[in-house]
C-alpha cells in the first residue's frame, strides 16, 4: 500500500509542477526583454538553467543513494518554489537568472531521483512505472502551455509565477506525506556488490555504446526544441500557430510513447525497444523535410514517439544494471549524458547551417540515430550473455 501511495504522489506532485512549468516558460522570454530591451539576453535563460541542472545531477545521485531520495525531492520542489517567487517579485535580470539556476537546481531530483525510487519500489516493472512518471511531465508540460495560452488574456501581472511557485509547494506537500524512501536507504551503507558491478559496467564497451545513444538522445530533444522550430519558420513557413501545434504533438507523443512502451519493455527485453526508438527517429528525421505543411506532422510525431521509446527504455536498462544501492547514480548519470547532449546537439546542427541547407543537417542527424540503432543491434547479438536483457 505504501509503494502505492508513493507513485501516486510522485506522479501527482510532478504533474502539477510541470503544468505550473508549462505556463510560465513562454513568459519569462518577454520578461528579460521587457527588463533589458534586448534579445541577446534571452538564450542565456536556458544556460542558466542548464548549468545548475547538470552539474548537479551526479554528486545529487550519490548523496541520494546514502541518505535517501526524499529528503532530496523534497528539497527540490521547495527550491523551484522559491525560484517562482523570485520571477515574481523580479525587477531585474539577475533575479530571473538567479531564478532559473534555482529551478535548474529543484528540476534535477525532479527528473532523475523519482524514476530511482520508483524502480527500487517496483523493481519487476521498471519500465512501466518510470513510463507513467515521464508522462506525467510532459503531460503537466503540454497542458500548462495550453492552459496558459487560453487564459493569458485573464493574468493581471505575476498570477502564472505565483500559481508555479504554489505547485512547487503542493509538490513538496505530497512528498512530505505520501512519500517513503526504501528500508535499506536507512542503512547509510553502500553494497560493495553493487560498486563492483557500477565499475565493471561504466567501463564496457556495450555500456559505452548505451551512453553514447543517451547523449544521442539528448542531442535529438534539444534540437527538437530549439534548431526545429525555427527550421520550421524559416524554410517550411511554418507560423506561430503551426509550431505551437508541433510543440503540442512534441510532448504527447513522449508521453504516449512512455506510457505505451515502458510495460513492453519489462516483458520483450530493453534493448529491443531501445534500438526500435532509435529507429523510429532516424525515419522521422531523415523524412520530414521533404514533406510540406501538414504533412511535416507525421513523421514529426514518429521521430518524437522514438525519442520517447529511447527515453524510457535507456533509463529502465541503466536502473536493471545496479544493485538498489546506486540507483540514485545510475540515474544521475543517465540526465548527466542527456544534458550534455542536450546543449551540444543545437550548436553542432545548427552550426552547418550556416552554410548548406537544414535538410542536410536533418539528413546527418537521422543517420547518426539509425548508425546508433545498428550499434546496439550488434552488441547485443554478440555479447548477449552480459548484455541479456533484463526483463
Amino acid at each position: 500500500m505504501a509503494n502505492h501511495r508513493s507513485i501516486i504522489a510522485l506522479n501527482l506532485s510532478v504533474f502539477l509542477f510541470m503544468f505550473g512549468v508549462g505556463m510560465i516558460v513562454p513568459l519569462l522570454p518577454q520578461k528579460i526583454i521587457t527588463l533589458t530591451g534586448s534579445l541577446k539576453t534571452v538564450g542565456y535563460l536556458a544556460s542558466a538553467f542548464a548549468i545548475s541542472f547538470v552539474l548537479l545531477q551526479l554528486p545529487m545521485g550519490r548523496l541520494a543513494d546514502r541518505f535517501g531520495f526524499r529528503r532530496f525531492l523534497l528539497a527540490g520542489y521547495l527550491t523551484c518554489s522559491a525560484s517562482g517567487l523570485l520571477y515574481c517579485f523580479s525587477n531585474t535580470q539577475e533575479m530571473i537568472f538567479f531564478g532559473r539556476m534555482l529551478q535548474g537546481i529543484g528540476e534535477a531530483p525532479l527528473w532523475s531521483l523519482a524514476p530511482a525510487l520508483l524502480s527500487i519500489h517496483y523493481p519487476g516493472s521498471k519500465g512501466e512505472v518510470i513510463g507513467l512518471y515521464n508522462a506525467a511531465i510532459h503531460l503537466g508540460l503540454t497542458l500548462g502551455s495550453v492552459a496558459g495560452i487560453l487564459v493569458s488574456a485573464y493574468w493581471v501581472k505575476n498570477e502564472p509565477f505565483l500559481l508555479f511557485a504554489l505547485s512547487g509547494i503542493l509538490g513538496a506537500f505530497l512528498i512530505l506525506v505520501a512519500v517513503e524512501d526504501p528500508d535499506q536507504i536507512h542503512s547509510n551503507h553502500e553494497d560493495p556488490m553493487d560498486t563492483k558491478a557500477f565499475k565493471s559496467l561504466i567501463t564496457d564497451p556495450g555500456t559505452l555504446a548505451v551512453f553514447s545513444g543517451i547523449i544521442l538522445y539528448g542531442a535529438g530533444y534539444g534540437i527538437f526544441l530549439t534548431v526545429l522550430p525555427g527550421f520550421l519558420i524559416q524554410t517550411k513557413g511554418f507560423t506561430q500557430t503551426g509550431i505551437g501545434w508541433f510543440f503540442m504533438l512534441f510532448y504527447i507523443a513522449i508521453s504516449l510513447s512512455q506510457v505505451i512502451t515502458g510495460p513492453l519493455s519489462d516483458r520483450h527485453g530493453r534493448r529491443k525497444t531501445m534500438v526500435f526508438g532509435l529507429i523510429a527517429v532516424s525515419m522521422g528525421v531523415g523524412l520530414f523535410p521533404g514533406r510540406q505543411g501538414g504533412e511535416i506532422y507525421p513523421w514529426l510525431f514518429l521521430a518524437s514517439f522514438g525519442l520517447g521509446v529511447f527515453c524510457v527504455s535507456a533509463l529502465a536498462w541503466l536502473n536493471d544494471a545496479v544493485g538498489d544501492t546506486l540507483k540514485g547514480t545510475v540515474s544521475g548519470t543517465f540526465y548527466l549524458l542527456w544534458g550534455m547532449g542536450f546543449f551540444s546537439g543545437p550548436l553542432i546542427l545548427a552550426s552547418p547551417e550556416r552554410h548548406c541547407t537544414g535538410l542536410t543537417g536533418f539528413h546527418l542527424l537521422a543517420m547518426f540515430f539509425l548508425f546508433q540503432a545498428v550499434l546496439l543491434g550488434l552488441i547485443r547479438h554478440r555479447r548477449g550473455k552480459f548484455y541479456k536483457d533484463r526483463v
